[in-house]
């Protein structure tokens, strides 16, 4: 997300189906670092090998902290079939990340949760709305123009 503020009102410009995918983990027992670090670290390495690949079909994500203990990212997708080819991928992140953590998670227990939601959002299903922020969400991933007072979508706005 651009700290770039977009003056007045926009949407996103977001058109057809959307995927959104949700992923978080909970930190369950702060002193097990051994177990929560690794799945902490994994993340970022993910998102900045799916920055570098634009065909595996991540749009956007944006991350959001609930605590010290719950993180979670909001990640949006061309398609759910790009998402779950990339999960599957034994050659990219995911699996061998996936992998690991099941391993811990069989030999340790509780120390840290994970958690996943993948939504699949028919076109005309979903609104958006933002005034006076910075591309956000669906509008980070799809980017934004404004709508006229008609209702109208007009041409992209850029941020100011």
């Amino acid at each position: 997300m651009g700290d770039k503020v977009v003056p007045g009102r926009v949407v996103a410009d977001a058109d057809g189906e959307v995927v959104v995918f949700m992923v978080g983990m909970r930190i369950n027992k702060l002193r097990a670092v051994r177990s929560w670090l690794p799945v902490l670290l994994a993340m970022p390495r993910l998102l900045k090998e799916l920055a570098r690949e634009p065909g595996a079909g991540m749009l956007g994500h944006q991350v959001l902290n609930g605590g010290p203990r719950v993180f979670t990212v909001v990640q949006y997708w061309e398609s759910r079939e790009k998402l779950y080819a990339y999960a599957a991928d034994p050659d990219r992140g995911h699996r061998p990340a996936w992998a690991a953590f099941n391993r811990r998670a069989r030999s340790g227990g509780a120390e840290v949760g994970i958690w996943h939601e993948t939504y699949v959002v028919p076109a005309g299903a979903y609104s958006t709305t933002y005034s006076a922020m910075p591309p956000t969400g669906l509008g980070a991933a799809y980017g934004v123009v404004a709508r006229g007072r008609s209702g109208a979508l007009s041409a992209p706005v850029s941020a100011a």
